[in-house]
């Protein structure tokens, strides 16, 4: 690994780690509540049990009533779906929408890890780039972050097709999963099959500036995922409205699907405090 991408690494681990620890541990355990209850032991009938809970074989061999005792079982795996398209390498401020991505990642995945769930992760543009399988550890959440800082495809489009195709074919268990992404795709009926197996929940990250196209004259301008370059006059009032209506309706296409399958979702900007947002996530499904 080059010095400059083990000092990244570092760094987003070290500012990971701490949101993790500091802000969001209690709220994720109770906010992703696993996959259900098992049982534990039983004891003695005390006044206010439940009927429903006694254990009458118990009960009738100690001749006294016991009541079960269960606890949640815990262990969950957190599957991270991570864009990782030549759209996601634009930004208009500090940071590249990419970047910020990555850290919304390691934070999910040392707050999983801190609660002791399995952390896997599908990289994707147009296709599946890199299937990370899910495993426990710091080391396994250092590796997911060294994938996504070193593993970027310049030119490349984004389709929700084959990643949701994957990851319903190798991801037979109940998982949580996080679908981050700018959005720049059409939806995918694959969504809709994941959503009824598994807990979905969505990350949309875009930058102000691809909802605005300034009074330039006439521009030169490449499409990161096509590759395709043209001129366009910014000048002229008409194109500069038809592309400001055209990705906020796209935007609101996403968000209404979403909506529509009752999968949770945040969506923010890059200069947004993501760690606000993610707590506001983690707040309404505390509720739930």
């Amino acid at each position: 690994m080059d010095l400059d991408l083990l000092k990244k690494v570092h760094k987003i681990e070290i500012r990971a780690k701490g949101l993790s620890r500091d802000v969001f541990s209690g709220q994720y355990r109770s906010a992703f509540k696993g996959r259900g209850m098992t049982f534990s032991e039983v004891r003695e009938y005390a006044y206010g049990d439940e009927v429903r809970s006694i254990d009458w074989n118990v009960s009738a061999k100690l001749n006294k009533p016991f009541v079960k005792i269960f606890e949640e079982e815990r262990e969950m795996t957190v599957m991270l779906m991570i864009d990782i398209s030549g759209s996601t390498l634009f930004g208009s401020k500090n940071e590249l929408k990419s970047e910020i991505i990555t850290e919304i990642a390691a934070t999910i995945a040392f707050s999983a890890s801190s609660n002791n769930d399995k952390v896997g992760a599908i990289l994707f543009s147009d296709t599946v780039d890199l299937f990370i399988p899910p495993k426990k550890g710091t080391s396994h959440c250092l590796r997911i972050i060294r994938e996504l800082l070193s593993f970027r495809k310049q030119e490349s489009k984004t389709s929700f097709k084959e990643p949701f195709q994957y990851i319903n074919n190798v991801i037979k268990k109940r998982c949580t999963c996080f679908f981050i992404t700018d959005g720049f795709s059409e939806f995918d009926k694959g969504l809709t099959i994941f959503s009824k197996k598994h807990d979905v929940c969505a990350v949309i990250v875009n930058d102000r500036m691809e909802f605005l196209l300034p009074d330039l004259g006439l521009v030169l301008m490449k499409d990161a995922e096509s590759n395709e370059s043209r001129w366009v006059d910014t000048s002229d009032g008409r194109t500069r409205e038809y592309f400001a209506s055209y990705r906020k309706r796209r935007k609101e296409d996403l968000e209404t699907a979403l909506k529509k399958l009752g999968i949770d979702y945040i969506s923010l900007f890059t200069e947004d405090d993501y760690t606000k947002a993610l707590i506001k996530l983690f707040a309404k499904r505390e509720r739930l």
